[in-house]
């Protein structure tokens, strides 16, 4: 196992993985409650009555399923007490300092905190996975060409994004990945908005950021619309900035090369033309089991993106009063350069 291998070079005996979706990454095991401990000879998971049959059905061979009818701290502490654990690795940015506080008192070992040693391995996406993701988009894709015929003025935000979410749970998607964005006029500025009660206005801008999920992999898509008229000057050149800047960056992202070099691609375009400070966000992330992953394409960030990452591409201009415009869609890199696993139908919509 390639996190075996992570672990022993971190110089670690053993590695308790408690981040749920590294657990389901491993293993398979969908469940709400897990601890799964790797050692040097056994992948032992450890849940609770709720996931007696569910477990076992889920892992296969993965890992020993040891069940506890009273708490799966016991269990681990059981384990660990049978077989002690010299140096045990703790995932810090997923254990409260609490839990991180129980399982030192679990050993006689040695806790230490790892960083995400998981996440490394999950950023590089097997063919499978990838698969899942372009499905996700497909499937949300659908789900936004059924809405956007009925989206118009006077309906308000939230009765927009109902009728979004409840086709993309038609479609089958597993669930939401995220709070469905939907944002009108002078609020489409709020890059993460939450959906109101206000009412949709004529002529106004609509952002719309939503995703899906199949086989427990995430799409993640933004599309940004004028309703109820055609657009004016100032919106058609501010979305032809950035469907520029976006097209820029999908077409140029490669593999191996810095974050940081992979996030100038589209926010050079966008200084360039004097709207660098309306850009205030980093221009994607990964996507997988988490919508929000390794790798980060950001400013702050040179390390190297790895070959069969799934990255977004989202660039976006904001103006408080005004509004903003953002366009996102899911993009593979593979080793020989980038496929947009989204339909990329970034073309400005007005729904008149």
């Amino acid at each position: 196992m390639a996190l075996r291998v992570a672990a022993e070079a971190e110089g670690l005996d053993g590695l308790l993985v408690t981040h749920l979706p590294n657990i389901r990454y491993l293993t398979g095991f969908t469940g709400s409650a897990a601890l799964l401990l790797i050692r040097t000879d056994a992948t032992i998971l450890i849940s609770d009555f709720r996931y007696a049959a569910q477990a076992p059905s889920e892992i296969g061979a993965a890992a020993v399923v040891e069940i506890d009818q009273r708490s799966v701290w016991e269990r681990l502490g059981r384990l660990l007490a049978a077989r002690p654990i010299g140096i045990l690795g703790i995932e810090s940015h997923s254990l409260t300092v609490r839990d991180a506080e129980r399982v030192s008192s679990l050993t006689r070992g040695r806790v230490i905190p790892t960083r995400e040693l998981v996440e490394c391995l999950r950023a590089v996406k097997s063919p499978e996975e990838v698969a899942a993701i372009r499905a996700a988009a497909a499937l949300a894709q659908e789900a936004l060409a059924e809405v956007l015929p009925g989206v118009r003025a006077g309906r308000t935000e939230l009765e927009i994004g109902a009728a979004l979410e409840g086709a993309l749970r038609r479609r089958g998607s597993e669930w939401h990945p995220f709070p469905t964005i939907v944002a009108s006029g002078h609020r489409s500025a709020l890059p993460h908005a939450r959906s109101s009660d206000k009412v949709v206005g004529v002529g106004e801008l609509l952002l719309l950021d939503f995703g899906a999920q199949v086989d427990g992999y995430c799409a993640d898509l933004t599309r940004t619309v004028v309703v109820g008229a055609r657009a004016d000057d100032r919106q058609r050149t501010v979305h032809e900035l950035v469907e520029t800047a976006q097209r820029r960056a999908i077409e140029h992202l490669r593999p191996g090369m810095p974050a940081c070099e992979g996030d100038a691609l589209a926010r050079d375009v966008i200084a360039a033309r004097g709207f660098g400070e309306a850009f205030g966000h980093s221009l994607g992330h990964g996507l997988g089991l988490e919508v929000h992953e390794a790798p980060r394409l950001a400013p702050t960030s040179d390390t190297p993106l790895p070959p069969h990452a799934v990255v977004t591409v989202e660039p976006g201009i904001y103006f408080p009063g005004w509004g903003g415009i953002r366009l996102e869609d899911d993009v593979y890199l593979h080793p020989d350069g980038t496929e947009c696993l989204s339909d990329g139908r970034t073309e400005l919509l007005e729904l008149v």
